[in-house]
């Protein structure tokens, strides 16, 4: 069968070369006659595997050396958890909440100390940011959190918030290597790599190294302490083994590609493609605002549910899958992620002409 064009916000779509290099090597890794998820974390060949790894995304992102790369099981919800078990030390933290993961993540934090919303988006339906300009946070809070991109509403904050000497942590799971990135204005960066860089069951973690303590929250278990990873070059444990090689290869794939800064221009052109179709259009909407758009997520609206199913629907029929939007918004969601080539954006812009030609 031939591929479609995954437009999932997650678990989503992978390079195509990616998939193929690790088709070929399924049955044996390196001449290993052992497929990768047959070899033990112990050896030499998969030390090799999450070293390379890590080196890559230290050199895509231009990672200080006092930065440690952690990669850690467990998706979004148990970084929700550990962040403040690890950070809070005065028991205090401030949330910007712009989404419904900023939202859980402040009331996951809330269980282990003092959280305070700084500011919030939910009256306006989080379709657009809080105005940071302003804003002031606690002097003895122990960290601000945001999440950069907001995945379920086609938000993204373009403009930091200055947070002084009070660590900056930020959730980048659907931005993950979209983009350039200053490491050093944020003291902890993590993502879940399932939508924009591999397989689930892995996130990664970049903390700067005066913030991995040994006096986290009473009652920490070991495998929730950032210590733990780092002390054991995230092999404490058994990690993830495949996430990891998989996510390695797409650093790879990044790298060949020029990096982050082209990355950044082949996903600003496909962007632009799409916004330009839905703000020329009469039948859709976007629910972004303008300033505040996603170059990862774009969603839309025609404002007729059924016709939005209809237009779900149909898109399958052309190999355009999983463009209904998250249950709690509806409407569409086109997650254009690194891995989505230009032509499935085209192809989506042509789809949108037609289906609103046949539709107005």
């Amino acid at each position: 069968m031939e591929r479609v064009y995954n437009f999932s916000a997650g678990p989503a779509v992978l390079p195509e070369e990616v998939l193929k290099e690790a088709a070929e090597e399924m049955m044996s890794y390196e001449r290993s006659g052992m497929s990768v998820m047959e070899i033990s974390h112990r050896t030499p060949l998969f030390q090799s595997i999450i070293d390379e790894a890590e080196q890559d995304l230290r050199d895509l992102m231009h990672i200080p050396d006092n930065y440690k790369v952690l990669f850690v099981q467990g998706g979004g919800h148990m970084q929700f958890a550990m962040v403040p078990m690890n950070l809070m030390k005065n028991g205090k933290a401030d949330y910007l909440v712009s989404g419904l993961w900023s939202k859980k993540a402040a009331k996951e934090a809330a269980m282990y100390g003092d959280v305070r919303i700084a500011a919030n988006g939910e009256e306006s339906g989080f379709t657009c940011l809080p105005d940071v300009k302003d804003l002031s946070f606690r002097e003895d809070a122990d960290y601000v959190y945001l999440c950069l991109n907001n995945t379920i509403y086609g938000t993204m904050w373009h403009q930091l918030p200055d947070t002084g000497d009070i660590p900056l942590v930020a959730d980048i799971s659907s931005c993950f290597l979209s983009e350039p990135l200053d490491v050093s204005k944020f003291g902890l960066l993590w993502g879940g790599v399932q939508k924009n860089v591999g397989p689930a069951g892995l996130a990664i973690v970049i903390i700067r190294e005066d913030l991995i303590r040994e006096d986290v929250c009473p009652n920490t278990p070991t495998m929730m302490r950032y210590k733990t990873y780092a002390d054991s070059g995230s092999l404490y444990n058994t990690p993830p083994v495949y996430s990891i090689y998989i996510c390695g290869k797409v650093f790879r794939w990044l790298k060949q590609l020029g990096g982050l800064e082209e990355m950044k221009e082949m996903n600003e052109r496909k962007a632009s493609l799409l916004y330009d179709c839905l703000d020329s259009s009469r039948l859709f909407t976007p629910t972004a605002a303008e300033k505040d758009r996603s170059l990862m997520n774009v969603t839309f609206v025609s404002g007729d549910p059924d016709l939005d199913a209809r237009f779900v629907r149909e898109a399958e029929e052309h190999g355009l899958m999983n463009l209904k939007g998250h249950r709690s918004v509806g409407g569409m969601r086109a997650s254009i992620y690194n891995a989505m080539p230009v032509a499935g954006v085209e192809a989506l812009v042509s789809f949108i002409k037609e289906f609103e030609k046949n539709n107005s």
